[in-house]
C-alpha cells in the first residue's frame, strides 16, 4: 500500500489533493502551502493569494511567514520544483488566517480538540481513556493495551530517575534511550523505526510482544541500576543505560539461541511499507 501522501491531511480536506512529503532528517511531514491555500480559498490564483497573505502576515509580525521553508515537490508536469511548505503545526496556523467557509469545519474541529485538552488537565483519566479507545479502534486487543499502558508507566518511572540524575532535556532522553536500544537490538530508535518502515508512528506500537518485553526489560533494568548507582550527568547515565540495555540484549541472545531465529523483526502493525519519494532538499 503506497503511503507517499499523509492520508490524514487529505482526509481533513475531504480528499482534496494536498501534496505532502516526509523529511527523514527532521522526522516531519511538510505540506504544500499553495495546495493548502488553494483548497481553502477556492482562488483561481492560489500562488498569488498565498503571496499576498504571506506579505500581510509578515507586516502583522506573524511568525508563520518566518517558518515557511521550501522543498522540492512533484509538479503536475512530473518535475520536482521548490515549493513553499510548512509543517503540520504551521498548517493549522495558516488555516486560522484564511477567512473561508471551507476552513470553518477545521477551525471547529481544532476548537473541539482544544476544549478536550483543557478538560484533560482537570481530569487526566480522560486522556488515558482516550488513548485506550484509540488503540481499540486500531484493532489492538485488551491484553496488548494493558501491557502498553503499563509500559508507559514504567517509562515515566525511568525518566523520573533520569531527572534525579540531572537529565532534563529531550535530546538527552533520546540519547539515553538510543543507548538502551542499541545494546539489545543493535539499532538506535530511529534506525529501528526505519527498519520497520515507520515514520511518525510509535515504535512501541509496532513491536511484537517479544520486542516490547525486551524494550521494557532494558528500561526497567536501567532504572533499577540507576536507582542503586545514582549516576549524575549525561556521561554517567549513558554508561548505566548501556548496562541496562545489555541485560535485555543478553535475554534476547538466550531466546534466539533457543528458538533459532531473530526476535527483532521488520513486521509492523500497519501492514504496509512506506515507499520513499524522490530525495528532497531544503532551500
Amino acid at each position: 500500500m503506497n503511503q507517499d501522501k499523509m492520508h490524514l491531511v487529505n482526509k481533513i480536506f475531504n480528499n482534496e489533493t494536498i501534496r505532502t512529503v516526509w523529511d527523514k532528517e527532521q522526522e516531519k511531514y511538510f505540506v504544500s502551502v499553495v495546495d493548502l491555500v488553494g483548497v481553502l480559498s477556492e482562488s483561481d490564483r492560489p500562488r498569488k493569494y498565498w503571496s499576498d497573505l504571506k506579505s500581510k502576515l509578515k507586516q502583522e509580525g506573524n511568525e508563520v511567514s518566518e517558518k515557511i521553508g521550501q522543498l522540492k515537490l512533484k509538479s503536475q508536469d512530473g518535475k520536482y520544483r521548490l515549493t513553499d511548505v510548512c509543517d503540520i503545526e504551521e498548517m493549522f496556523r495558516i488555516i486560522e488566517s484564511i477567512p473561508s467557509k471551507n476552513a470553518e469545519p477545521i477551525k471547529q474541529w481544532l476548537a473541539k480538540l482544544g476544549s478536550e485538552r483543557i478538560d484533560e488537565t482537570f481530569d487526566p483519566s480522560l486522556a488515558a481513556q482516550r488513548a485506550i479507545d484509540l488503540y481499540r479502534t486500531k484493532g489492538y486487543d485488551e491484553e496488548w493495551i494493558a501491557k502498553r499502558v503499563k509500559g508507559v508507566q514504567d517509562r515515566k518511572q525511568l525518566t523520573d530517575v533520569w531527572k534525579d540524575g540531572g537529565i532534563s532535556e529531550q535530546k538527552e532522553y533520546a540519547i539515553l534511550t538510543n543507548e538502551i536500544y542499541k545494546e539489545w537490538s543493535g539499532m538506535s530508535a530511529k534506525e529501528y523505526k526505519s527498519f520497520k518502515g515507520l515514520r511518525k508512528e510509535s515504535l512501541r506500537d509496532n513491536m511484537t510482544d517479544v520486542e516490547v518485553a525486551l524494550a521494557d526489560l532494558g528500561e526497567i533494568a536501567t532504572r533499577e541500576i540507576a536507582k542503586k548507582k545514582t549516576p549524575k550527568g549525561l556521561n554517567e547515565n549513558i554508561e548505566v543505560a548501556r548496562r541496562g540495555g545489555k541485560i535485555a540484549g543478553n535475554a534476547r541472545k538466550d531466546l534466539e539461541k533457543e528458538i533459532g531465529e531473530s526476535v527483532v523483526t521488520s513486521d509492523n502493525a500497519l501492514n504496509y511499507e512506506f515507499v520513499d519519494t524522490k530525495e528532497i532538499e531544503m532551500k
